[in-house]
Formats: structure tokens, C-alpha cells, sequence
């Protein structure tokens, strides 16, 4: 498949999946608004379990590249505050600019998504897991990070807040004004550094 052929697919369906959930995604919604023929979705992905895949696989990829995601070991320079500030505010940037990544975001909090050990899902939220670790740890190394809780239970604590505030500000986003947005982005940072900073 054409690449620019191949995107639309994936933010057409990024958008059918954040809209409806997994199980009530429309694939016929999906394949007509792509101008695709049924014979042609299924010969290059072949199921809707296929297709989430690869929205959650080559979505997350592009949504990595166009974030610049720093090494977790760069936040051991001394500055990791505003090395998370800014990663924060490009974040909010990319949202703003680009749809398809709100909607993707929308798509990592689905209830009904196929999410296990194995599946694209499962994949990704465990990278996003292990890319914490290691930010957790180099803050902890340069003690801008507290250090008076064990490593594991501060990353699940760390995990669990950030994927609440990203659902929550996911699911109510339409309802926000651009300030509104920012104060909201704002808080969030602030309420992390409150729960991590030593």
C-alpha cells in the first residue's frame, strides 16, 4: 500500500476507534471513508484486530518521532524538570497540531481494546512503562526525584497518575478552551513534580 494511502487508513481508523471503542469500530465506516474496497482492506491487513495493530504500532512510532522522546538517561543531566517540562510542552503541541495523535492517545484507553501481554497495545503501554523506569531512575540518580519509596511502587504510582490525567484530559478535551488547555497541562505537571520531586 502507497504510503500517504496507508496514513489515511490509520487516522481514518485512529478516529473510527476513538469514536466508537474496539468492538463497535465500523471496518465498512473505516473502508468507505478511505475510498478502499473490502477486497483490497483485507489483502493488505486482513482483520480489524490487524488494523488496531497497526494504529497503535505505526501510530505510536510516528507519535515517538514527532515527540523527539529523549533517552531516559539524558534526564540525568541536571536538568530534569525542564527536560520534563518541555517534553510536556511538546505534547500539548503535537495534540493541538495534529488530530490524529489526540485521537491515537483516545485509542491507548479504550476499555474494550484487545490489550494483553502480547498484542500491539500490551507492547506499547509496557515500553511506555520501561521508558518511565529509566526516567524515574535517572531522577533518582541526580535526586531531583525522592528516593523514600521503593523504585517499583514510585513507577506504578508515577504510571497510574499520568494515565489518569492523560484519559481524563483525552476524553474532556473538546470542552476545554486553548487556556483552558494550558492551565490544565499546567496543573498536571505541577501535581507529578509534587508527587515525585526529592
Amino acid at each position: 500500500m502507497a504510503p500517504g494511502r496507508r496514513r489515511l487508513l490509520l487516522e481514518t481508523a485512529a478516529r473510527e476507534f476513538a469514536r466508537a471503542g474496539y468492538e463497535r469500530a465500523s471496518l465498512n465506516r473505516i473502508i468507505r471513508s478511505c475510498g478502499m474496497s473490502k477486497s483490497s482492506f483485507y489483502y493488505y491487513l486482513g482483520s480489524k484486530e490487524a488494523l488496531f495493530d497497526a494504529v497503535v504500532t505505526e501510530g505510536g512510532a510516528a507519535l515517538v518521532a514527532a515527540l523527539e522522546v529523549p533517552d531516559p538517561a539524558s534526564f540525568a543531566d541536571g536538568d530534569f524538570w525542564g527536560r520534563a517540562r518541555r517534553l510536556l510542552d511538546r505534547v500539548v503541541a503535537l495534540g493541538q497540531r495534529e488530530p490524529w495523535f489526540t485521537d491515537l492517545g483516545r485509542v491507548f484507553y479504550l476499555d474494550d481494546a484487545p490489550s494483553g501481554p502480547g498484542t500491539a497495545l500490551g507492547r506499547a503501554l509496557a515500553a511506555v512503562d520501561a521508558w518511565l523506569e529509566g526516567v524515574l531512575a535517572a531522577g533518582r540518580a541526580s535526586r531531583a526525584v525522592r528516593d523514600d519509596l521503593p523504585t517499583s511502587l514510585q513507577r506504578q504510582l508515577t504510571f497510574a497518575v499520568l494515565r489518569a490525567m492523560d484519559d481524563w484530559s483525552l476524553r474532556h478535551l473538546e470542552d476545554l478552551d486553548p487556556a483552558q488547555r494550558r492551565r490544565l497541562a499546567e496543573a498536571q505537571f505541577d501535581a507529578i513534580r509534587r508527587l515525585l520531586a526529592g
